[in-house]
């Protein structure tokens, strides 16, 4: 008899827990804007870089009718969720349907360091600076030596003894579709410099992105050096880089991928990039100018884009930062994804640090686009 209570005890009890479990919270009323970052693990497991990197927020999903555009697939969130996890590096991910209230992210509110991809914000400072009337888009300007910068730039050869002389809208189209180092501080320089993009950003309200001081300075100080106008002909930075003390060059790496100045939340840029679409950011012809050039972007074919089905159309800017062996930083891809019905989603993956081979980030990336594709709502 003993025997039988307890074991009915133990029914009751097992019955009681599964009730339990069955019980959620209603959902809230849904919020204007609202973010839907995946849930991170407590305990993440330790990835194969110690960088700081500051967390993510995790914001409730704002889900109110699985079936409708304004919710994110499930799917998706456990997709991008699991993809987040499995990386072996810093990894923030984020994607925001253009004409829906929701962003799915994998530290989508961590700041990573942008490197080229802040070219997209000298485009927006210089065009909504057209559209005010302080700039013309056909005005001129020159270019001599003491204007290069390094790394990447093709404009370069263009500069003989006298200089190079074009039109800003040629330089833009250099730095959004070549990533021309020289062509973006030179457009730069025109809106007024790092203050006047970060401006633009607080007019705009773009928070978590941060606008850094232009490539020489920011590629010299992450290298640990101090910036010389001489290192922007042939291989000098390359030299007086090997040349520091490799203790001097990790610790001036740690500084700036604890803390980048360049450095900027994913769920942000997607935000500026679902409104740049919906004609939020600037002009109607200012935007059409701008959504164009990126759709003629020439770096990271393997990237986001590489994943991108057939029918649909993507449109970028990517970003690639220094490596110190066997670390790699800064590799970054955003964008715009079109399905074949029109609808658009605002893409960004943004790896910090990592250790991992070039062709397994690009799987990383190009598994994001697959997953935004596979989960499209119609």
């Amino acid at each position: 008899m003993a025997l039988n209570e307890s074991r009915g005890r133990s029914v009751r009890l097992v019955l009681l827990m599964a009730a339990l479990s069955a019980c959620v919270s209603a959902p809230e009323p849904p919020r204007a804007q609202a973010a839907a970052s995946v849930p991170q693990p407590q305990r993440p497991q330790p990835m194969a870089n110690n960088w700081p990197i500051r967390p993510a927020a995790n914001v409730p999903l704002p889900y109110r009718n699985v079936d409708s555009q304004d919710a994110p697939s499930p799917a998706l969130v456990s997709t991008i969720r699991n993809l987040g996890q499995g990386f072996r590096g810093k990894v923030g991910i984020a994607v925001r349907r253009v004409d829906a209230d929701w962003t799915v992210a994998w530290n989508g509110n961590a700041l990573f360091p942008q490197q080229s991809v802040s070219k997209f914000w000298v485009a927006l400072t210089f065009l909504d600076a057209v559209d005010r009337g302080k700039l013309r888009i056909t005005d001129t300007t020159t270019i001599t030596r003491n204007d290069m910068t390094l790394f990447h730039q093709p404009s370069a050869a263009m500069i003989k003894d006298g200089g190079w002389t074009t039109s800003y809208s040629d330089l833009m189209r250099r730095a959004m579709t070549q990533s021309d180092n020289t062509a973006n501080d030179t457009l730069l320089r025109a809106v007024g410099g790092p203050d006047a993009v970060r401006s633009y950003l607080a007019r705009r309200m773009i928070r978590d992105v941060r606008f850094g001081p232009g490539e020489r300075l920011l590629q010299a100080t992450t290298a640990g050096l101090d910036w010389r106008q001489d290192y922007s002909v042939g291989r000098n930075f390359y030299t007086a880089r090997a040349r520091l003390p490799m203790a001097a060059r990790v610790k001036a790496l740690d500084n700036y991928l604890a803390s980048p100045p360049d450095g900027a939340a994913p769920a942000s840029i997607v935000e500026a990039l679902a409104r740049l679409k919906q004609g939020d950011m600037l002009s109607a012809a200012s935007s059409r100018l701008l959504l164009s050039i990126m759709a003629e972007a020439k770096t990271g074919p393997q990237r986001i884009k590489g994943g991108v089905p057939p029918g649909w159309t993507y449109l970028h800017k990517t970003g690639t930062g220094q490596d110190l062996p066997p670390r790699s930083t800064g590799f970054n891809d955003i964008g715009i994804m079109t399905a074949p019905d029109g609808t658009s989603y605002a893409v960004a993956v943004m790896i910090g640090s990592t250790t991992v081979a070039i062709p397994e980030r690009w799987a990383l990336m190009q598994a994001v686009a697959r997953a935004v594709a596979a989960n499209h709502q119609k």
